[in-house]
C-alpha cells in the first residue's frame, strides 16, 4: 500500500485503494463496449475482426496505463474508428486511407495539444453544451446498443417501434 500512496499520491489527492478500484472497474464497466463496437464497425470495412480486437484492447491497456503511469489522471483511454467506418461506408475508400486518415487526425490533435489550442477551443464551448454533446453520445450509444439487441427497429409509420 505504501507503494501505492508513493507512486498516485492518494492521501494527497483525497482518495483510498478501495476507492479508485471502484471507479476503475465501473470506467471499465461504462467503456468495454468498444471491445465489440470496434471490431464490428472494422470488420464490415475488411479488416479481420480478431485483429481488431487485439489492437482495441492493446492500445487501450497502453493509453490507461500512461495515463496512470506517466501523467497521474485517472483517465481511460481508448480508440474510437468511427471514422474509419464512415469513410470506409459513406465515401467508399478502403480500410487503409481510412486509418491514414485517423493518423493524420491523431497527429493532428497532438500538435493542437502540445500548442495549447486545443485548451483554448475546449475553453470556448459553454458548459450546457458540453453536457448537451456528453448526454446525445449517451444516447445514441444507447440507441446503437436497442437496435442491435432488436429492441427497437424500423417503422414504416413512425420511423421506430419496439
Amino acid at each position: 500500500m505504501d507503494f501505492l500512496e508513493r507512486c498516485f499520491k492518494l492521501k494527497e489527492n483525497n482518495t483510498n485503494v478501495r476507492t479508485e478500484v471502484f471507479a476503475g472497474l465501473t470506467t471499465f464497466m461504462a467503456m468495454a463496449y468498444i471491445l465489440a463496437v470496434n471490431p464490428n464497425i472494422l470488420s464490415s470495412t475488411g479488416m479481420n475482426r480478431d485483429a481488431v480486437l487485439l489492437a482495441t484492447s492493446i492500445a487501450s491497456f497502453i493509453g490507461c496505463m500512461a495515463m496512470a503511469l506517466l501523467a497521474n489522471y485517472p483517465f481511460a483511454l481508448a480508440p474510437g474508428m468511427g471514422l474509419a467506418g464512415t469513410v470506409c461506408a459513406n465515401m467508399g475508400y478502403s480500410w487503409k486511407v481510412a486509418l491514414l486518415a485517423v493518423f493524420a487526425e491523431g497527429l493532428v490533435f497532438i500538435v493542437l495539444s502540445l500548442t495549447n489550442v486545443r485548451e483554448a477551443i475546449f475553453n470556448a464551448i459553454p458548459s450546457g453544451l458540453k453536457k448537451g454533446v456528453s448526454a446525445g453520445i449517451g444516447l445514441f450509444i444507447a440507441f446503437i446498443g436497442l437496435q442491435g439487441a432488436k429492441i427497437v427497429v424500423a417503422d414504416s409509420s413512425t420511423l421506430l417501434t419496439y
